[in-house]
């Protein structure tokens, strides 16, 4: 069978070993309901009580400030949730679609909506957020790093002018977190988003840090777990994972640094070995995983397709646009053209990639744009 090279961890990250053993500890062990007076109800509470804190660690926040909830699509709806209608919402047009589609619904709500537009690079200026503010934004949402591009955005510059503002700041943290240092502190939000399946941990289990005294409007309501803002028995096994998964993140931030590496030796493989190509975000700071490179006459899917069968994942953008029809929002809002924004790939690295695997992605990539070019109608051979 031939060996794969996982190159798609934007998207998705495999269970770490130490993180699938919590996860099936609690499976097999804890399986009291949290809520529940007994041993096995209070075994379930400080097992999920243990993992908030680790969670909380993760970002610099205190435990009674973690919200356990199903992933980062709804931690990013809970945190637009208490915008009403006559307010305004400041957000970028180079959001994930868990921001962007809460924001359409709050428009249709009676909510005033900005999406201010990226530079070239990718960057949200923050003079472009101070020139949309009005007296009646409520809230700021904008995202900690890219997950197309891996632009970083300037979250501490625009937390400050939150703070002096007297606005709401929501991060959607959900790429960042254990790719950079977080300190919801230091930062200023009012809510960060965090999903566990971009950290080694299962799908299916996220969070959303909430300052204390920021208001929230509960979307699910039934019961009284997460002091009555979020209904429903709570996920232990894998909120166990995710709490494994927050301590191994602050453990091993040190492989950041090996992933940076690796990310340039691609990128200049790849510029150096195929012309006409190009970085998006090239100049920006970005995430140290995160590349996202562009190949001019070759469409995006078609060379998703050529190194699948090649042996290598990776991705023409979000996972969660997969099978779209329309190019990339994020790279268009950038000023690409749309042929240039479906020529895009984005090559996402993780703990398990080697230099080995890289050098050989770089040939698989040469390879496989060499042949898509030769039959393309819109690549000039001369």
């Amino acid at each position: 069978m031939q060996s794969r090279a996982y190159f798609d961890h934007n998207a998705t990250t495999p269970l770490a070993g130490e993180v699938a053993a919590a996860f099936t500890a609690a499976l097999r062990d804890v399986y009291g309901n949290a809520s529940s007076i007994h041993q096995e109800g209070q075994a379930a509470k400080r097992t999920l009580e243990r993992a908030r804190r680790e969670i909380a660690a993760l970002v610099g926040a205190g435990p009674k400030e973690i919200v356990l909830l199903s992933g980062g699509t709804e931690a990013n709806n809970l945190a637009l949730s208490a915008c009403s209608p006559g307010t305004h919402v400041v957000t970028t047009a180079v959001e994930h679609p868990a921001v962007l589609g809460p924001c359409a619904r709050l428009e249709q709500a009676g909510v005033a909506v900005t999406y201010v537009a990226p530079a070239r690079n990718g960057g949200v200026p923050i003079e472009a957020v101070r020139d949309a503010l009005r007296p009646e934004t409520s809230l700021i949402s904008v995202m900690h790093a890219n997950n197309e591009t891996g632009v970083v955005q300037p979250v501490a510059e625009i937390g400050a002018l939150a703070r002096e503002r007297g606005i709401r700041f929501h991060i959607d943290g959900v790429q960042a977190a254990g790719k950079l240092p977080i300190d919801v502190q230091a930062l200023g939000c009012d809510y960060y988003s965090l999903s566990a399946h971009k950290l080694y941990a299962p799908k299916g289990v996220g969070a959303l840090y909430v300052r204390p005294g920021a208001p929230l409007h509960a979307q699910l309501l039934g019961g009284h777990q997460e002091r009555d803002r979020r209904a429903g028995t709570e996920n232990v096994p894998a909120v166990a994972a995710f709490g494994a998964a927050a301590r191994l993140a602050l453990a091993n931030h040190h492989d950041n640094l090996r992933l940076a590496e690796l990310r340039d030796r691609l990128e200049t493989g790849i510029l150096s070995s195929i012309p006409d190509a190009w970085v998006n975000g090239a100049g920006a700071h970005r995430l140290p995983n995160t590349t996202n490179i562009g190949f001019a006459g070759v469409e995006g899917e078609a060379m998703v397709i050529a190194l699948d069968l090649r042996g290598f994942a990776v991705s023409s953008g979000s996972a969660c646009s997969s099978g779209a029809v329309e190019p990339s929002h994020v790279l268009l809002a950038m000023g690409l053209s749309r042929e240039d924004a479906r020529s895009s790939l984005r090559f996402s690295l993780g703990q398990s990639n080697t230099t080995e695997q890289v050098d050989a992605l770089i040939e698989a990539v040469a390879a496989s744009i060499t042949q898509l070019r030769r039959v393309s109608a819109t690549y000039s051979h001369a």
